[in-house]
């Protein structure tokens, strides 16, 4: 049901195959001989827009995000707004200028239109700095907490009950060297690394340059102060 999905079969249909029920929770496909060939424009990134806005609120700015479906991303926009970030949306464009104060707030993963499993490890790092007692409830994968050990070692305070993550916000995280546990985990990372004091070095970076492109180049364009070294 996943807005990639409607993408991927519609991509697929002008190419001539015939998929039928993208969107819903039933999907049926009638086999042709061939496809043709054609151009397409795909949707923009949902989990990257997602991951820049929180990037955003976790480090006390502003940041405009172009080429965005504001509805694909529409229960994070929502949790952002309840931490104490402003959002402005237009049809193509997010806008966030994170809160002076941000405080906690519940959530948990479920399948489309809920909030993205993928967007889980970013924002409850987000919640490590949010002032009161975060509960994240992950629903739809296994291991999604592993990236948690890693922020602990930065002085964030969270503990691990099955499928539920309590954070404690804190002040501030502090730096460290740390490991990337997975792609998600170590944009989280990095995100964390973002906001805590001092200089914080990250590790295994595969994961993270798999499913995000450029991504130390346009954090620099936002201004953080990021070098990506040969061999990370």
């Amino acid at each position: 049901m996943e807005p990639e999905i409607v993408d991927l079969a519609t991509f697929l249909n002008r190419a001539g195959a015939k998929v039928y029920g993208a969107g819903t929770n039933t999907i049926r496909i009638k086999g042709v001989e061939k496809l043709k060939e054609v151009s397409y424009k795909i949707m923009p990134d949902r989990i990257e827009a997602g991951t820049f806005l929180i990037a955003g609120a976790i480090t006390g700015g502003t940041v405009k995000i172009n080429e965005v479906v504001p509805e694909h991303i529409a229960p994070v926009i929502a949790k952002l707004r309840e931490c104490g970030c402003e959002i402005i949306t237009d049809k193509r464009t997010v806008y966030i200028t994170a809160g002076k104060k941000l405080k906690a707030v519940d959530f948990k993963t479920t399948p489309y239109p809920g909030f993205p499993t993928d967007l889980q490890p970013l924002f409850s790092t987000l919640l490590t700095v949010c002032k009161g007692t975060s509960i994240v409830t992950e629903n739809i994968f296994e291991n999604r907490f592993k990236f948690i050990q890693e922020i602990k070692r930065m002085g964030a305070k969270a503990t691990i009950e099955g499928k539920t993550l309590v954070i404690k916000g804190v002040r501030r995280l502090h730096s460290a060297e740390v490991e990337s546990t997975d792609l998600r985990g170590g944009a989280s990372l990095v995100l964390a690394a973002l906001s805590a004091r001092g200089k914080t070095r990250v590790k295994k970076l595969e994961y993270l340059l798999r499913g995000y492109e450029d991504f130390d180049k346009k954090l620099k364009m936002l201004g953080a102060d990021i070098i990506r070294e040969e061999g990370d």
